[in-house]
């Protein structure tokens, strides 16, 4: 079992800069696949980046470029740093992980004004 919180959110203007944490509850270190996912009011949940247990990341075309994921297992956490902001990018944000099973966090609300 794994509990996941992230933190990280808030309210933003356009072009700035946050960066999400996912606080994992035990060690990632044998993470099978991590993911940070955003859904917007009514919109579906879409998968913004990921990276496998062998540091490969992907990530959607409308934030490549100004986002990153990384992990630090010593923390067991992941982020996601995002820059150059808009307001398109106005959503709860979600981390994933997969390792017997797939686990989410609760989410964190990232708002962008413009």
């Amino acid at each position: 079992q794994v509990q996941l919180v992230e933190s990280g959110g808030g309210l933003v203007q356009a072009g700035g800069s946050l960066r999400l944490s996912c606080a994992a509850s035990r060690s990632i270190f044998s993470i099978n696949f991590m993911g940070w996912y955003r859904q917007a009011p009514g919109k579906q949940r879409i998968r913004v980046a990921s990276m496998t247990s062998g540091g490969t990341t992907n990530y959607a075309d409308s934030v490549k470029g100004r986002f990153t994921i990384s992990r630090d297992n010593a923390k067991n956490t992941v982020y996601l740093q995002m820059n150059s902001l808009g307001p398109e990018d106005t959503a709860v944000y979600y981390c994933m992980l997969v390792s017997d099973r797939t686990y989410w966090g609760q989410g964190t609300q990232v708002t962008v004004s413009s």
